[in-house]
């Protein structure tokens, strides 16, 4: 099916004039990698999330695996991960050679149940990966609580730039922090990630394993008094560096991050008011503990409601509409059913949320008009 001239996607970035012409400034300076806009991105990202430490990456995936290889997780050890998030939360657990632990989630938050993580816990979990789903943090409170003093959390913060829990930000709730800055998250800078560390040691790892293992960061070799001497390599790392043209974008975009937020807000609200009165869609909750930063707007669809969620979407999609699921059940992917034997009966709430969630389009070129439009097409279907 085309799509209509006049369609509106679920996601859409807003890269203006400013952002233009911060990359024409990195590629006229000749340094397009690992060079001073990926510092500054840093250090900028750190400051406004309250984190000890960042470093920039190629994607949040590459972010929470080199959380997990710098804190030596391996075979054998054990990391618990939701069941409902994207797949490459439990990619990475498996890419270390660990076990993923799945648990259920939340009803209504969509968000890791506590008390589902306290019945998982083993003398071999290492670290636990808390999802803030869509923008959302996880009730952190609640998981502290249920967590022996040496388990790592590692924040898995994908879609949660700008939020926090009680005041404090994503990012700086867990011993590390990992974000996404792909196209469909509030800033982005095409592809990239960031991870935010507490621990001094463990950032200093990160750093060498980020390089290949070089013991001396690309980004000082080059300006050293020998610039030609060829590093030390201390460990078999990988090569997580981002470009100096994302951390460029990525720096402007921070900048507008929560006046996005804000913006998203005022739509997220007008959605919840005009979405009130349909009996067969659940909006989604903001806590009054949190701020959320709305990376999507997912609701719930009921089992009664007039098209069933896929329905819905067509739906939408006809009315030239963008929707999504909002995610995966990962324990009933066939990667996870047939190497683990996980089963999707034991995972309930994951298993209903893959099936009746339902992501509206949320976006900061969107007006109030917009959302209109796609209360109208979902009130067409009945209420």
């Amino acid at each position: 099916m085309a799509l209509a001239e006049n369609y509106l996607p679920i996601a859409r970035p807003r890269i203006e004039q400013d952002e233009i012409d911060a990359v024409s400034e990195v590629l006229k300076s000749g340094w397009l990698t690992q060079g001073p806009w990926v510092k500054r991105f840093e250090t900028a990202f750190a400051t406004r999330h309250t984190a000890a430490h960042a470093l920039a990456t190629t994607s949040c995936t590459t972010a929470l695996h080199l959380a997990l290889a710098s804190l030596g997780i391996g075979p054998g050890d054990e990391v618990i991960v939701p069941a409902f998030t994207w797949i490459s939360t439990a990619n990475v657990v498996v890419h270390c050679g660990a076990n993923p632990v799945f648990v259920d989630v939340l009803a209504d938050t969509c968000n890791i149940d506590p008390q589902a993580v306290a019945a998982k816990l083993s003398p071999r979990t290492r670290a636990i990966m808390p999802v803030h789903l869509f923008g959302l943090c996880a009730d952190m409170d609640a998981l502290r609580a249920v967590l022996p003093p040496d388990i790592a959390v590692i924040e898995d913060a994908a879609c949660a730039a700008g939020a926090s829990w009680r005041g404090t930000p994503a990012g700086a709730l867990g011993d590390m922090g990992c974000f996404s800055f792909h196209p469909r998250k509030s800033v982005t800078c095409g592809e990239g990630g960031m991870l935010t560390v507490r621990d001094a040691k463990l950032a200093a790892r990160a750093v060498v394993l980020r390089n290949h293992g070089a013991a001396i960061p690309e980004e000082v070799r080059h300006v050293a008094p020998r610039p030609f001497d060829m590093p030390e390599f201390e460990e078999a790392g990988f090569n997580y560096r981002m470009t100096d043209v994302q951390a460029a974008i990525g720096c402007i975009q921070l900048a507008k991050l929560d006046v996005f937020i804000d913006e998203r807000t005022v739509l997220a609200e007008a959605y919840d008011a005009r979405l009130a009165q349909l009996k067969w869609l659940t909006i989604p909750v903001r806590p009054a503990e949190s701020r959320h930063a709305l990376q999507a707007y997912v609701t719930q669809v009921s089992e009664d409601a007039p098209a069933g969620r896929d329905g819905i979407l067509e739906a939408l999609h006809a009315a030239g509409i963008g929707g999504r699921a909002g995610t995966h059940s990962v324990t009933g992917l066939k990667v996870y059913r047939e190497r683990f034997g996980t089963r999707p009966e034991d995972f309930p709430q994951a298993t209903r949320l893959q099936k009746q969630t339902l992501a509206l389009p949320l976006h900061n070129h969107m007006t109030l008009d917009d959302v209109d439009r796609v209360v109208l097409a979902l009130k067409a279907l009945g209420h």
